[in-house]
């Protein structure tokens, strides 16, 4: 059995369509005898194509006993040779094959995902004893150990601040669009980056407890469970052999006639039961490349036809992903809007902080003037900046901040205020010469086909859900603007993953559509995977079914639509192929066909059959 195995195994894509050309060419030989041959041209074909099955057959019957078609095609095969019929033999076999590789052609190649995963894990990490900074390998961490991380550096374990103030990037477990300030006491997790100022904290989870090693773990454990949809003609071989089986015996005992006996074993053989499903799902992948979604799993679309809601992350899904100045509010009688963001911009213009630099880009944008030059610049970790002009003394901050100088906060601005937290902002408050002046909010924005999108969504039948690592106010105000209803906030990895198993424990088939590392276990488990090509992370890519390509979420309607008129085309395609069977094995019993003219129609059609499935590829739902 082993060494059948790896005749099976042996070449590749590549050898099977030069397999398949030269057999084309010497079943056309044989039926027009137009090469002077000393043997029959068709025992290439029955060769080339026709002993790979044959072997297949006999490693499933004997390994554990599997019956699936190329049983009855290698029934039928034989049978046609032992009688003579080379040609019928060999056109069988060069179907099937034909079948196979269409097939074959659409399962993607093994995924490289966790081993990028595996690659974010940090590998060193700075341990601190005494006055003394010693850089160890990550893995020699253990609970308790004092560690020091740097600015740009990713933090190697989970552990709690010890001292030192900073914004630690968490994208990686949580997906947030915001980075999170940091200071003694705070919890960090393994994987997140570290943007400005250096901090000691102690280590609590270590190795394969830390946040990251939690995350490969949920990562491989998923795909490892995701079933793969077996095919058609594979899940009902056992009765097609059966009644093939049966209905050839009788046939041949009653009318004494092996012949038709053997017609029946040839008609019978699922050659247009077998190009049914791939020559329509491979007609669909074309019609969904054009739309910028590339397929990486062949029976993806099926299952995306069977979805009955969509997950959708916020962060880089829904929304740009950036942060953008969405207000700026003054609250002293003398300093306009715009004048107070260009006091904001101009004391930021040195800062390292993301906050800082989304201020002062943005105001690049929108402003367009040129910020005037600032003084004895001050980075105040954690709470803000303070940078000195030739007139004014800025302070740019926290509310946190402004509580700590004695800085008076005003009872409208306050008001003002609680409405832009509610909705899920960032506000960055401005002081300038010891008086508050107003407050500059800052949050995502929507893409601009979001709300259209949810709506499409929402005639397709299908339920939009939002999952996100954001606070639970970012979350709703966002869900409010695109009418969506059941929200999920604060979500971990794990928490994500969670949810998938809910929802599908309940009979809901669920598809996920993420972009960051943080989304990839649940891209995984998901029914089906969608992660956005162009911003998404490589990770989060190689962990998904689809890719959208472009980033225009605009299209996902469209793959829901055509995913569903795929399936349509391949009922259309069985209901075909059988019809056809039976009544080919009537006009056989009755001894109108004989093996060579039932192979014909069995061309005829897989031809229609393949016809078919390609106005798929023209197929808009628009």
């Amino acid at each position: 059995m082993q060494f059948l195995e790896r005749i099976l195994n042996w070449g590749g894509t590549r050898r099977d369509i030069a397999f398949l050309v030269v057999s084309g060419l010497a079943l056309l030989s044989s039926m027009f005898h137009l090469l002077p041959l000393p043997f029959d041209a068709a025992w290439i074909a029955v060769i080339l194509c026709g002993i790979p099955i044959v072997l297949e057959a006999v490693v499933g019957l004997v390994t554990a006993l599997d019956i699936k078609a190329d049983v009855l095609v290698s029934m039928a095969l034989l049978a046609s040779l032992a009688i003579g019929e080379n040609f019928a033999a060999g056109e069988v076999a060069f179907i099937m094959q034909l079948g196979a590789l269409l097939e074959d052609l659409t399962v993607a190649k093994a995924r490289s995902g966790i081993e990028k995963l595996i690659h974010l894990t940090p590998r060193t990490a700075r341990k601190v004893e005494g006055k003394s900074e010693t850089v160890i390998p990550a893995q020699q961490v253990h609970v308790g150990d004092v560690l020091r991380v740097l600015p740009g550096e990713t933090v190697p374990v989970d552990g709690v601040i010890l001292c030192g103030q900073t914004s630690i990037n968490q994208a990686v477990m949580t997906g947030e669009s915001l980075p999170v300030d940091k200071g003694p006491g705070d919890s960090v997790s393994s994987g997140t980056v570290n943007q400005f100022g250096s901090f000691d904290m102690t280590a609590v989870r270590v190795g394969e407890d830390s946040s990251i090693q939690r995350m490969i773990r949920l990562v491989q454990s998923t795909d490892a469970g995701k079933a793969k949809i077996v095919g058609i003609a594979d899940r009902w071989a056992t009765w097609i052999v059966a009644i093939a089986l049966a209905a050839a015996i009788l046939t041949g005992i009653v009318t004494q006639e092996p012949i038709r006996a053997v017609t029946i074993l040839v008609v019978f053989c699922p050659c247009a039961l077998v190009l049914a499903t791939p020559t329509a799902i491979m007609a669909a992948i074309g019609n969904a490349t054009k739309y910028g979604f590339l397929v990486r799993e062949g029976d993806a679309l099926e299952r995306l036809a069977t979805v009955s809601c969509i997950a959708f992350d916020k962060t880089g899904t829904l929304t740009r992903g950036d942060l953008q100045v969405t207000a700026v509010k003054s609250f002293h009688p003398h300093m306009s809007d715009s004048m107070l963001y260009t006091q904001a911009a101009c004391a930021e213009q040195r800062s390292e902080h993301p906050l800082g630099k989304a201020v002062v880009r943005c105001h690049g944008e929108e402003v367009g003037i040129s910020l005037p030059p600032a003084d004895a610049f001050r980075m105040l970790p954690g709470r803000g900046v303070e940078a000195k002009t030739r007139t004014h003394v800025i302070l740019v901050g926290s509310q946190t901040l402004f509580e700590e100088s004695g800085i008076a906060i005003l009872p409208q601005a306050k008001t003002a205020m609680e409405q832009y937290l509610h909705d899920g902002c960032t506000l960055i408050l401005v002081a300038i010469d010891g008086s508050f002046c107003g407050f500059l909010a800052l949050s995502d924005t929507l893409r601009a086909d979001a709300r259209e999108t949810i709506a499409e969504i929402k005639r397709t039948g299908v339920v939009p859900i939002l999952l996100t690592g954001d606070q639970e106010n970012a979350a709703r105000h966002m869900a409010s603007l695109l009418n969506i209803r059941e929200v999920h906030s604060g979500c971990l990895p794990e928490d994500k993953l969670r949810l998938m198993d809910a929802y599908q424990n309940h009979s809901q088939n669920v598809c996920m559509i993420g972009d960051g590392i943080n989304d990839a276990p649940a891209l995984k488990k998901a029914h089906v995977g969608i992660a956005m090509g162009g911003i998404g992370s490589d990770i989060a890519v190689d962990a998904a079914d689809i890719v959208l390509v472009n980033d225009e979420i605009c299209r996902l309607p469209h793959l829901l639509l055509l995913a569903r008129r795929m399936m349509f085309t391949i009922r259309c395609n069985l209901t075909f192929s059988m019809a056809l069977n039976f009544v080919a094995i009537i006009l056989a019993i009755t001894g109108v066909l004989n093996p060579v003219v039932g192979a014909l129609v069995h061309n005829a059609g897989s031809v229609l059959v393949i016809v078919n499935s390609a106005f798929l590829l023209f197929r808009s739902t628009s």
